[in-house]
């Protein structure tokens, strides 16, 4: 893998540990509206997309029409609990202190829309490392799997997509990085990933490399540097 100039990271999973409560509170929503589904089933269909492509998704599976009432009502649920339960991936912080004494920028591009990333990242205490570059898939005209939001973001930040690196934890994202052009490393360090719909999905796309703690991330972007006293080791 060359050397990186930009860290692309997705949200959801891999800077917050949000996804179990994100789909629980999505299955819980579906199952008032008379569909019955498990997380499981929830992860395989919608994991990593945005809020435009699971309504489309619902209604093409389900024939239900995702309404505004839905919306609010999913939305204030989810919101609840975020102020109340979510937290951090462990090793975020040190992490990020790495990257910027390697002088390796970062910034995050997700499927959700830009007030959810804020909450997460400022419920969090992460939101003044990530702001003001912060990128949803709100922004373009098609979110992942397609490439517009990673395209977006690199461009933003005035990188290559060559000399971008996405962290990512799902399989839309991966894809949607792939398509953009860029290396994507798959994180599956969030409390979710022991979903089997997740595993087969995650695996079955043979992501350039998969890491479980975000501790890693720093060897994993860096060339290994050459003792000084042995310039040919």
């Amino acid at each position: 893998m060359d050397a990186k100039r930009l860290i692309i990271f997705d949200c959801d999973g891999v800077l917050v540990d949000s996804e179990p409560i994100a789909l629980s509170v999505l299955t819980e929503t579906l199952t008032l509206s008379g569909i019955a589904i498990d997380a499981e089933g929830a992860a395989r269909r919608y994991l990593g997309r945005s809020l435009a492509t699971v309504r489309n998704l619902v209604r093409e599976e389900f024939g239900l029409q995702i309404d505004d009432a839905f919306l609010t009502r999913m939305r204030d649920t989810l919101y609840a609990r975020f102020r109340s339960e979510l937290r951090p991936i462990q090793g975020l912080q040190a992490a990020l202190d790495g990257l910027h004494d390697a002088g390796i920028a970062w910034c995050v591009a997700s499927s959700s829309q830009c007030e959810r990333i804020e909450l997460c990242l400022a419920t969090t205490g992460m939101l003044n490392r990530f702001a003001p570059h912060i990128y949803s898939a709100s922004m373009v005209k098609h979110g992942k799997p397609a490439p517009d939001l990673f395209l977006h973001a690199a461009r933003d930040m005035g990188v290559k997509p060559s000399e971008c690196l996405v962290i990512e934890d799902s399989p839309a994202g991966i894809l949607a990085a792939r398509a953009a052009g860029m290396d994507v490393l798959a994180f599956t360090g969030g409390s979710h990933t022991g979903l089997s719909a997740y595993r087969d999905g995650l695996e079955a796309l043979m992501p350039l490399q998969t890491f479980d703690a975000m501790e890693k991330l720093l060897h994993l972007v860096t060339p290994a540097r050459r003792p000084k006293d042995r310039p040919d080791a």
